[in-house]
């Protein structure tokens, strides 16, 4: 027996080959060289950066007295507040003996994961902790295949292909998640491509646990809709605060199941995990959405105004990188940016990068741009993908993002916004120009230029 860390001994199905979240390792390190006087752009975090709401900040000062446990399911009222919020900006039946309100939607999935039987299917790419969680729960991973060439297309005949053959090697492909607008590309899952799939879905029997986190961060172009609209009975749908209203340190999620005996089945089984690890979300934080979920105008009106922000910041980005020849798919909500620098592998390889994340290392260390490798979102590592966040640029401090929000509300056009408000963003932008020159004529990269400020 090994002594090495004894008396600890580490299970070696549940932690082996695992990693700390690479979005949370990514800002850990970017928050370290900026404390050590380090300068870097950072694109390698979504998290959504704007002020809390004053009227959802006080009513978390007036619940501070809240110390009570309180149901595992979570509060009546709010679980009402939360189904009128969904029938009306999502249109999707809803009811409130049919959702539960946990410390994030992280922890939900994790907990269904665990309730559920079958092996997971992923798109490509999807999301960093969604493999990790099931590898967590002992549960397989198939992937549903696409590519950088269509843009990262989810497709119908790729999903019936995973399924395929993952039943030819005697697997039990049972849960199929879905996120849009998705985190890593952006993407929105279209209206023929829902309603192709929930007849496929309910026809084979899969479960679908739709993320849909970012329902309301859409920049206009294509609209969101829920899969539970069209497959209300085979779908729990999951959201939070997170990033439309900016509360991800909040930790406070929902999960809405089908309103039906196998979705009070399911639920049943999620309040039981509930019970035994996390017992409650939060008191105080649970009575102050109540404003957050009740559709209070103010509120509704601060959530457009940021939404439009993340639109213009993104599609911003997103422009300026399709200008410099670089091939990214555009984005229809959310904060996510998936490029790919595959037609440039023999200059890269010249410079030693061989795979996305030796590509990611590179661009810290040279350009002083942080971003994700796509492999750990499942992209292939020799696509040479990157995951990019422009939720995190010009919106270092809270100082930073108030000053954002205070212009926007002044009336200036998106144009001004964007070019007198944004060092930064600009500033990234051209080490990304002058990235793609060094491997347009092959030479050497210069030293890095002084940022635009310092922390």
């Amino acid at each position: 027996m090994s002594r090495r860390y004894f008396p600890f001994r580490f299970s070696p199905a549940g932690l082996r080959g695992l990693e700390p979240s690479a979005t949370l390792v990514i800002n850990e390190r970017v928050n370290e060289m900026w404390r050590e006087g380090n300068w870097v752009y950072h694109l390698g975090f979504g998290e959504s950066r704007f002020p809390v709401h004053p009227k959802i900040a006080q009513a978390l000062r007036d619940n501070a007295y809240q110390h009570q446990y309180l149901p595992s399911l979570g509060v009546w009222e709010l679980r009402e507040k939360i189904a009128e919020f969904y029938e009306e900006h999502f249109n999707i039946p809803a009811m409130p003996e049919h959702i539960i309100v946990g410390p994030g939607s992280k922890a939900l999935i994790y907990a269904l994961l665990l309730a559920l039987d079958g092996e997971l299917l992923l798109p490509t790419p999807s999301w960093v902790s969604y493999q990790p969680q099931a590898h967590l729960v002992g549960k397989r991973v198939d992937w549903i295949p696409a590519s950088a060439e269509e843009g990262w297309e989810l497709k119908l005949s790729a999903i019936e292909q995973a399924v395929e053959e993952a039943r030819a090697a005697w697997g039990n492909p049972g849960i199929v998640l879905l996120n849009s607008p998705n985190n890593p590309t952006g993407r929105m899952l279209p209206l023929p491509f829902l309603e192709a799939f929930a007849q496929y879905a309910r026809e084979q029997g899969l479960a679908v646990l739709s993320d849909e986190i970012y329902g309301l961060v859409q920049h206009g172009t294509v609209k969101h809709r829920s899969i539970a609209r069209y497959y209300p009975e085979g779908t729990v749908v999951l959201g939070g605060l997170s990033k439309h209203l900016s509360l991800g340190g909040w930790r406070l999620g929902v999960a809405l199941f089908p309103p039906n005996r196998a979705g009070a089945e399911v639920l049943r089984a999620v309040r039981t995990i509930a019970s035994e690890t996390w017992s409650a979300t939060t008191a105080p934080v649970q009575f102050a959405a109540l404003m957050a979920y009740g559709m209070d105008p103010d509120v509704w009106g601060y959530i457009q105004l940021c939404t439009h922000l993340h639109a213009v910041r993104t599609q911003y980005l997103w422009q300026h990188l399709h200008d410099i020849g670089i091939r990214v798919p555009q984005p229809d909500g959310a904060f996510y940016l998936f490029p790919d620098f595959a037609r440039w592998q023999p200059a890269l390889a010249r410079l030693g990068i061989r795979n996305d994340t030796q590509l990611a290392m590179f661009l810290l260390e040279r350009f002083k741009l942080a971003t994700l490798p796509g492999s750990v979102f499942g992209a292939p590592p020799e696509a040479m993908t990157l995951r990019l966040s422009s939720s995190y640029l010009d919106m270092e401090t809270p100082q930073q993002a108030e000053e954002i929000v205070k212009a926007a509300q002044s009336g200036v056009d998106d144009d001004t916004l964007m070019q007198a408000h944004h060092p930064n963003m600009n500033a990234a932008i051209e080490q990304f120009k002058k990235f793609v020159d060094t491997l347009e004529t092959d030479r050497t990269p210069k030293p890095d230029p002084e940022p635009v400020f310092a922390l």
